[in-house]
């Protein structure tokens, strides 16, 4: 049986998130990071207080990872760790004013490698790409029992 793997809906979107990793990936290291840092600051920044573990499972990696990533970015002086105020074995993680313009690069490749990606759609087709990424990550979340809905212009983002 042969296979269009370019018409195969699911490697496709693989190939497409595997080469936006490396591309985000190749873009860190230039700033002498990684997208696993990158990563970590982001939450870190819009979640202060965050414990490594809630960190662990909100990037999708194993506590020791993510104790190694923020070990670095306490030591580049990007974050700090502080003693949880009711229970002294938790350390919450903070983010620290050096780390704004590491922020700043962030969201500037961020912004860079979307207009990459999207390069050549147009703004309502970029919108459908969109709804659709959403409702398929809703029908992700809610698992094997999730009822596919179809995708349509009459949808709005609350839907989703």
């Amino acid at each position: 049986m042969d296979v269009d793997f370019e018409r195969d809906f699911l490697i496709l979107l693989m190939v497409v998130a595997r080469l936006t990793r490396v591309e985000a990936d190749r873009r860190a290291r230039q700033h002498g990071m990684t997208r696993a840092q990158w990563g970590i600051l982001k939450q870190v920044w819009y979640n202060p207080g965050l414990i490594q573990k809630e960190l662990a499972d909100l990037l999708e990696v194993e506590p020791m990872t993510a104790a190694r990533l923020v070990d670095r970015l306490e030591k580049a002086g990007l974050i700090e760790r502080r003693a949880d105020a009711q229970d002294r074995r938790i350390w919450r993680l903070h983010p620290r004013p050096e780390a704004a313009p590491y922020l700043a690069v962030i969201d500037r490749q961020r912004q860079e490698i979307t207009d990459l990606i999207t390069a050549g759609l147009s703004e309502p087709d970029r919108d459908v790409v969109m709804r659709a990424l959403k409702f398929m990550k809703v029908n992700l979340l809610r698992g094997s029992s999730a009822q596919p809905r179809a995708v349509c212009e009459t949808d709005n983002e609350e839907s989703a």
